[in-house]
């Protein structure tokens, strides 16, 4: 932590008692414990979870990082010391408690936290699309030499999956999936995607852009509130979920009941499902563009 006997900053323009801090931190905590805890215990018993082994590998924020309380800049921790202050390294420790200094906010991130809010405002902005039906996870199998996630099976044959592939328009528009289509898969994409156009093809409909919330919240901890860092995950949790009862594996013993995309019914309770993770994708997306813009404006 950093010491400081200098006056507080203007960005400073909340006091949070310590009884109040201490109190979300510890809320903070819980919550992610009744999720996180569990997890690592049966990792340990080499347990494969489709789900949080995704969302901790993936996006390589580990657990014990989830776990640790950051208010964001603008707030004072009143009575926070070297003791009892979070377990923060960027936190700058006064008189009156801790807080962030935006003045320490690393130079070479600061064109990251642009691009970033960039990519969220234009996300918000855009008309949400729900016409995939999660097709992405089928394009990642498809006529593969081998599967990427071999230890669950496949619901279908090779042949088959195959067959529904043909059989389906693939029209992702998020880069991050579609790097992972397979050969095959990938001409038959209706949108001719890129890391340099991952800006203009975002959009708030598709599910993995509504987890890259989650990815956005925690690359600027502490700078970025823990609270709207737990929403997201709250929400990528649920979102992934949907991502794997929509894919062409059988999960049934993992206890996820498969989202039948290859049929009628199955597109439609995709859909069902897709538009209500993009309503609560909303609010989250605008706290943090929120965060984000109060953040830059102090750079």
């Amino acid at each position: 932590m950093i010491e400081s006997h200098v006056q507080i900053p203007n960005i400073v323009n909340q006091q949070l008692p310590r009884e109040m801090w201490q109190d979300r931190q510890k809320a903070h905590r819980q919550a992610i414990a009744e999720i996180v805890d569990p997890y690592l215990e049966k990792k340990q018993h080499q347990h494969k979870d489709p789900v949080l082994d995704f969302l901790f590998e993936y996006y390589a924020f580990r657990p014990s990082h989830l776990k640790k309380w950051s208010p964001g800049p603008g707030i004072l921790l009143e009575g926070a010391n070297r003791l009892n202050a979070p377990d923060v390294s960027e936190f700058t420790l006064a008189d009156q408690g801790a807080f962030l200094d935006v003045k320490h906010f690393p130079e070479n991130r600061k064109s990251s936290a642009e691009w970033i809010l960039s990519v969220l405002e234009n996300s918000l902005q855009k008309e949400p699309s729900f016409g995939c039906f999660g097709m992405h996870e089928w394009a990642m199998v498809y006529k593969a030499d081998s599967v990427r996630h071999s230890q669950f099976p496949l619901r279908l044959s090779p042949k088959e999956l195959a067959e529904f592939v043909e059989s389906r328009p693939l029209v992702c528009t998020h880069f991050d999936a579609f790097r992972f289509f397979t050969e095959p898969a990938r001409p038959m994409n209706k949108f001719d995607l890129s890391r340099e156009k991952f800006n203009e093809t975002e959009q708030a409909g598709c599910l993995h852009t509504n987890m890259d919330l989650y990815k956005w919240a925690f690359k600027m901890f502490p700078w970025i509130g823990s609270d709207v860092i737990r929403r997201a995950f709250l929400l990528a949790v649920d979102t992934r979920l949907i991502d794997m009862k929509a894919s062409p594996y059988d999960l049934r013993k993992r206890g996820l009941e498969p989202i039948k995309i290859e049929t009628e019914a199955g597109r439609m309770k995709y859909v069902e499902k897709q538009k209500e993770i993009y309503r609560r994708s909303v609010p989250v997306r605008k706290q943090l563009i929120s965060e984000y813009r109060n953040l830059i404006r102090h750079f």
